[in-house]
């Protein structure tokens, strides 16, 4: 119980830390965001609109974050029994599908465009752009700063480092307009941005996907995972093996053990237990794990499929 406590508090601990980067982001992009619209149209361009898209996106993208994280920071209780650490899974997952729609949108928009190009001020793209990388810039840093493992922190570092990216081909369509007068080449980097940002959307919402299915990690093999615990002594069979991500970094794990009569005869079968948490910890890093002790004869009274 105490470890329980003592584990909470210092998750509650790095949440709060990890919320005010969050913050500190969210207030950057926010400024530039509206910076940037006013840009766009006054200078008419595509590229900043698809631009201030994508920054709308980042925008929704931390305070989707930061939500999370409060969330996440709930104790566990009611109806409730895992607290509510999936929210950041959901956020990642609404990240993604807002990054689909914003690409699409900003597609469509740019092959208009390059089927009828119209006016585009390039010395204002590239002065926004160059403003937007510094900003993006000290964002991203701000934000590299808090906890990698997290999905949803690291779906709206994605979202900035986009940016980054997105950027660069905004100044470059500027620097094209001025020296060529090629008024297409707007288009064309806002058909990369749109690009970019399908791509970002596509590597979270699988990976979230995977979470949300309860798919077993990438990293772990449940056939080596059944080999070490068929090594532990007493044990006769492991079955109904089953493993998924609760959230970000939270791994946890369910089997059947069958033991030797004797363990339940003899009062040992809590050592085999102890040993099998130990196992599942010191091996693959599973803290959490819910394991079933059966004896030989218990597999009658289960279904004959046992995976």
């Amino acid at each position: 119980m105490t470890k329980d406590y003592d584990r909470g508090v210092e998750f509650r601990r790095e949440v709060s830390t990890d919320l005010r980067f969050v913050v500190l982001a969210l207030s950057l992009i926010s400024v530039f965001f509206a910076f940037e619209i006013a840009a766009a149209i006054l200078g008419h361009s595509l590229v900043l609109f698809a631009d201030a898209g994508h920054m709308l996106t980042d925008v929704a993208a931390l305070a989707l974050s930061a939500w999370a994280l409060r969330l996440a920071a709930k104790p566990p209780g009611g109806r409730w029994t895992f607290g509510l650490k999936r929210a950041e899974i959901l956020a990642a997952s609404v990240n993604g599908i807002s990054l689909v729609a914003m690409a699409l949108l900003i597609g469509v928009g740019a092959t208009e465009r390059l089927i009828r190009p119209q006016h585009v001020t390039g010395s204002l793209v590239v002065l926004v752009a160059g403003v937007g990388v510094i900003v993006d810039a000290a964002a991203t840093l701000v934000l590299g700063k808090s906890n990698r493992e997290s999905l949803n922190l690291r779906a709206a570092l994605a979202h900035l480092l986009t940016d980054l990216y997105a950027f660069a081909a905004t100044a470059t369509s500027g620097l094209v307009v001025i020296f060529a007068h090629w008024e297409r080449a707007d288009s064309v980097a806002a058909l990369l941005v749109a690009a970019l940002m399908l791509w970002t959307a596509w590597r979270l919402l699988r990976e979230a996907g995977r979470i949300l299915l309860q798919a077993a990690p990438d990293d772990l093999d449940l056939l080596e995972v059944r080999r070490h615990l068929l090594l532990v002594r007493h044990v006769i069979d492991v079955h109904d093996l089953h493993a998924w991500t609760l959230t970000s970094g939270f791994v946890t794990l369910s089997a059947h053990v069958t033991v030797e009569d004797l363990c339940f005869e003899s009062g040992h079968a809590p050592r085999v237990l102890d040993m099998l948490q130990a196992c599942l910890h010191r091996d693959f890093g599973i803290p959490h794990a819910t394991i079933q002790l059966e004896l030989p004869s218990h597999v009658s009274h289960e279904d004959d499929i046992h995976p």
